[in-house]
């Protein structure tokens, strides 16, 4: 299979990831339905840097942030797709990059937070792993 296909894949279920990551937040989810950590979350307000927040703020916040770089690295990486048509050589060091912190969320992932996000990182993380491989093997590398 050619990289850049792969790379178009794990760029789709990257994006599917960021819209799924972003939704669930939108909603304020939580696997336990309200809880009294949720109230308080939302309740206990302090000072950051002269702004007044709770630490739900702070769990949203991050949440989307890490939506928005999901999002990009759906972006980078259908780029990326696109830069392998025609010199797979120059995208292979991107690829490994993509590629460790895929591993790397997964395992964070399986260790910190449940099931569908290891499934996701896993999926990007096969289809970047066969992409760095297909890249070096066609290149003589």
């Amino acid at each position: 299979m050619k990289p850049s296909l792969l790379l178009r894949i794990a760029s789709i279920i990257t994006l599917l990831f960021a819209v799924g990551h972003t939704a669930g937040g939108l909603s304020f989810w939580s696997p336990a339905g309200e809880t009294e950590v949720l109230r308080a979350m939302r309740s206990f307000h302090f000072d950051a840097a002269g702004v007044s927040r709770t630490y739900l703020d702070f769990y949203l916040g991050f949440g989307f942030i890490t939506s928005a770089y999901l999002l990009a690295q759906a972006v980078v990486l259908w780029q990326l797709a696109s830069m392998a048509k025609t010199d797979q050589s120059q995208v292979r060091p991107l690829i490994g990059s993509f590629l460790l912190v895929s591993v790397a969320s997964a395992f964070l992932s399986w260790r910190f937070i449940f099931l569908l996000p290891v499934v996701s990182f896993t999926a990007v993380a096969v289809c970047l792993g066969l992409a760095f491989y297909a890249a070096g093997k066609r290149n003589g590398a």
